[in-house]
C-alpha cells in the first residue's frame, strides 16, 4: 500500500503525529509517498497513492466552536476520486465533531472515507499507534 500524508501544523504536534504514523506504516511495509505541507501537497506522491491520510489540528473555545483548522483550504485539495482517504486531528481538550468534518471534506473530494482518529497532543505514540493499526486492518478487510 501507498500512502500520501498531508498535514497542516501549527506547533509541531501534527507534523509529528504525521510522522509516527508514516513510521508505524513503513513497519508493516507500506511505502510513503511522501510526508507534505497540506496547503503546498505533492501532487506526485498524491496521484501515486493509494491512500491519502490528511491531517490538522482542532481549534476553538475549550468545548465548543470545535472545528479543524484551514477546513477551507483542504476542501481545495485536488479530486481524489478513486482514491482511499483517512482523517487524523490533534486536539488539547476536546476535539467536538471536528473529526466528522473532516470527513464530510474528503467525502466531498471524491474520497472513499475509510474513517479517522483525533489524536490527543499528549498521548501521540499511543494514538498514532492504534490508528496504524487501524488503517493496516480496514485495508486488509478492502482487498
Amino acid at each position: 500500500m501507498k500512502v500520501a500524508i498531508l498535514v497542516e501544523s501549527l506547533t509541531g504536534n501534527t507534523w509529528k503525529a504525521g510522522e509516527m504514523i508514516a513510521d508505524q506504516l513503513q513497519q508493516v511495509g507500506w511505502g510513503i509517498t511522501a510526508l507534505s505541507p497540506a496547503r503546498h501537497p505533492d501532487y506526485a506522491a498524491l496521484q501515486a497513492a493509494d491512500l491519502v491520510l490528511v491531517g490538522t489540528w482542532v481549534h476553538g473555545l475549550f468545548v465548543v466552536g470545535q472545528t479543524p483548522w484551514a477546513l477551507a483550504e483542504l476542501a481545495k485539495l485536488p479530486a481524489m476520486k478513486g482514491k482511499r482517504a483517512a482523517a487524523f486531528l490533534t486536539y488539547a481538550l476536546n476535539p467536538g465533531k471536528s473529526l466528522q468534518k473532516m470527513s464530510n471534506v474528503l467525502d466531498s473530494l471524491g474520497a472513499e472515507v475509510l474513517g479517522g482518529v483525533a489524536l490527543h497532543r499528549a498521548k501521540l505514540p499511543a494514538h498514532t499507534e492504534e490508528f496504524a493499526a487501524r488503517l493496516v486492518q480496514r485495508a486488509a478487510e478492502l482487498v
